[in-house]
């Protein structure tokens, strides 16, 4: 099938189509493209391409309108040389919720990075919700990790991004390797929010005061639209989790209040977590707190987080 049109907006420049073919070099290279639609009773998948290993389970409804889609990489890992593409779309009235049934693990390599570019547009009317799994990278991993979502000003969007560096639990610091990890959200054809992170294993950095404090998980969580109430409300909850590590900000879009006034924004929650497994249950509170608020959603947990 033919890109649908929504891969394409006037609020910015377009998200270029995957390439035909493998680029040149080592490793493997998988691309996926995903389209969402409004159907007549719930969101329907309405394109799916891709090439390599880089797969979609069939969808799901089991709250009706959304569109519960598990994404899969079956060799299970990625080494140095490696891409990842991921291309999704979501039209007008669409709602799609993705998520991945295990940790993302990138392992040492020699040499080469290891790609995995992801490429989200939300048409206006249309809601996201991107709650992927944890990237771990092994020590000696070398990553390049670029998240993009462009977003039409009435869309919704309620989105994370997990990363381990290393394996604290198995003695594993990440002494050695490179991570090279950018995200960027464009609201309406502005830049709300642009930032990289890169470090190398080893770097005081990881361990500093003034860095991830020996921390190895770090996440960051994105709601749009959001109010200074719902920021209110997600700094209230979490003070009350215990070792959280988190601070939260809200990045004002201006909106259609008297005189321009800025009515809502974007907002960014950040965490620090030394294990994996209490930065996924505060992510997921997280989530379960904001979805009523940002999408007028109970929350409605993809039952593959359950096995």
């Amino acid at each position: 099938m033919s890109s649908l049109p929504f891969f394409r907006s006037e609020a910015g420049p377009p998200i270029p189509s995957l390439p035909e073919q493998q680029p040149a070099g080592q490793g493997w290279y998988a691309r996926l493209e995903l389209g969402f639609e409004a159907g007549p009773d719930c969101t329907v998948l309405r394109h799916r391409r891709h090439a390599g290993p880089l797969r979609v389970q069939r969808p799901f409804h089991p709250e009706g309108v959304p569109c519960h889609t598990y994404l899969l990489h079956p060799p299970g890992g990625v080494v140095g040389g490696d891409r990842l593409d991921l291309e999704v779309g979501v039209a007008g009235g669409g709602h799609a919720l993705l998520t991945t049934p295990a940790a993302a693990k990138f392992y040492r390599s020699a040499g080469p990075l290891a790609h995995q570019r992801q490429s989200f547009r939300v048409a206006a009317g249309g809601t996201l919700e991107w709650l992927p799994a944890l990237n771990i990278l092994h020590g000696g991993a070398r990553v390049a990790l670029r998240n993009r979502f462009e977003l039409a000003p009435d869309a919704r969007l309620l989105a994370w991004d997990l990363l381990g560096l290393g394996r604290p639990g198995s003695g594993d610091g990440f002494e050695s390797g490179h991570c090279d990890s950018s995200l960027q959200v464009r609201i309406g054809g502005r830049a709300l929010l642009a930032e990289r992170l890169r470090t190398d294993g080893g770097d005081p950095m990881l361990k500093a005061a003034w860095g991830l404090q020996g921390r190895g998980y770090l996440a960051t969580l994105l709601a749009a639209p959001a109010t200074p109430e719902t920021l209110v409300a997600l700094r209230s909850r979490l003070r009350q989790v215990p070792g959280a590590v988190f601070g939260c900000t809200l990045l004002p879009v201006p909106g259609p209040g008297p005189q321009g006034q800025t009515l809502t924004g974007l907002l960014v929650c950040r965490w620090l977590a030394a294990a994996g497994e209490a930065l996924w249950e505060s992510m997921v509170e997280a989530w379960a707190l904001l979805r009523p608020l940002v999408l007028g959603r109970e929350p409605c947990l993809p039952r593959i987080w359950s096995t």
